[in-house]
């Protein structure tokens, strides 16, 4: 009869791999490669949304960008008396309104994306004061009163949707595209020549201006007082620029929004007239962004931030059920739930791209935990234990599903449900014998 001896060393490295210590090493392992396939997933996420905007941009070009425009500018020659050369003198008005009304129409689609753009209507009135020349001591006579124009600034003459025309104190003027100001990328609109000594004593003017556009409305506020009124059926708005609206109204009904500015000259750093040549004044604009606040690249891009916590909990779910129950559960098993969890995520960025963020997270949820749920039944060889998990990823994916929606307490409800997550394993694993 031969005995079988084992050295010291043997009895000692066969425990040590039976261990939960070693076990738990392999397990965080294999967490820390399952990092590796999440990465390419979030890569494949990051592609996608490029593409979505290539596209966006490609298709909104050919309708209409955002919308840059100011106006109106009464743009008189004179002749400099000491060197004899012809110039420009421009004029800012006295007063400036406009009312700005923009209505989303039908978005865009190529293939399966989607671009938001949106009409827009404006009317701009005001009036002008005196040019005053002599404070460069340019004489009347030089001044060539019957060559004035008025000219609007814009960088969508392309988007314009109908013929411009400004009505200014007697006279009805039409508006053509202009030589380009200071050899700059806005473009000019100027309206016929008139003889600015026939208005006599009224400088009043008014005019409407359409566009087609997305992303953004800017308007500089050139008047020495400018009060400017935008109403949208748009429900997320973006105000920015340089001024903030002076009210605003997001209605409750989430139809859209009303906002008012009103800005005086000693508000900015630009003057009321210009000779010679108009500065650059898209620094001073105020602007309202047509934003979708996340859309379903950026959802899914933070949805896939909590994969890791995802994994790491739900191995952390198998582990203490197999210390808490004494069944073995092999490394092989646990590569297979978090291929599992992996895969939620092509599901969900393959599904969005054709439905909704909220049904492509439903489907791609109840997907893997059933898969999960069904494996563990076959691993575990009860119902008890694979319920209880269908139980914790139901509620797992419920609570990153809304800390995703949520935007201002996305990190206080993250740490509270995070301390609730903490406090509940502390509690299950209290009496766990880690000998």
């Amino acid at each position: 009869m031969e005995i079988d001896i084992k050295t010291p060393d043997q009895t000692e490295s066969k425990s040590f791999f039976q261990s939960s210590t070693a076990k738990m090493m392999m397990v965080g392992i294999l967490t820390l490669v399952l990092l590796i396939p999440l990465f390419f997933v979030q890569d494949l996420i990051t592609e996608r949304s490029i593409r979505q905007k290539e596209v966006v941009s490609e298709t909104t070009s050919k309708w209409g960008g955002g919308v840059y425009v100011y106006g109106p500018i009464l743009k008189i020659p004179y002749k400099n008396p000491v060197t004899g050369k012809s110039n420009f003198a421009y004029f800012f008005p006295e007063e400036l309104d406009n009312s700005i009304t923009a209505r989303m129409e039908k978005p865009l689609e190529r293939g399966i994306f989607k671009s938001n753009v949106f009409s827009t209507k404006m009317n701009f009135t005001g009036s002008y004061s005196q040019p005053n020349f002599q404070m460069r001591n340019i004489p009347d006579a030089n001044v060539y009163w019957n060559q004035a124009k008025i000219i609007i600034r814009t960088t969508n003459l392309k988007s314009l949707k109908d013929e411009v025309k400004i009505k200014f104190a007697n006279q009805s003027l039409k508006f053509e595209p202009g030589n380009t100001e200071n050899n700059d990328s806005i473009q000019t609109l100027e309206s016929t020549t008139f003889d600015y000594k026939s208005i006599a004593n009224s400088s009043k003017f008014s005019f409407d201006i359409a566009f087609n556009g997305s992303k953004q409305i800017k308007i500089v506020p050139i008047g020495k007082t400018t009060d400017s009124k935008m109403t949208s059926d748009w429900n997320s708005p973006n105000f920015n620029g340089n001024f903030s609206p002076t009210s605003r109204d997001l209605f409750k009904d989430g139809s859209g929004f009303k906002a008012n500015w009103k800005i005086l000259h000693f508000n900015r750093p630009f003057a009321q007239q210009y000779f010679e040549a108009l500065p650059e004044l898209s620094n001073y604009a105020f602007a309202t962004d047509f934003i979708t606040p996340v859309d379903e690249y950026q959802q899914n891009e933070r949805a896939s931030k909590y994969g890791f916590l995802v994994i790491g909990l739900t191995f952390l779910i198998f582990f203490l059920i197999q210390s808490i129950s004494k069944i073995n559960i092999h490394i092989f098993q646990y590569s297979m739930i978090g291929i599992a969890l992996i895969m939620f995520y092509t599901l969900l960025i393959s599904i969005t791209e054709h439905s909704s963020f909220s049904l492509a997270y439903i489907i791609a949820a109840i997907a893997v935990i059933a898969l999960i749920s069904l494996y563990s039944i076959s691993i575990l060889k009860n119902k008890k234990f694979p319920t209880f998990i269908a139980i914790s990823l139901s509620v797992l994916y419920s609570f990153i599903f809304v800390i995703i929606q949520l935007e201002d307490y996305a990190l206080l409800v993250g740490s509270i449900g995070l301390f609730a997550i903490l406090a509940a394993v502390m509690y299950f694993s209290r009496k766990i014998d880690w000998k």
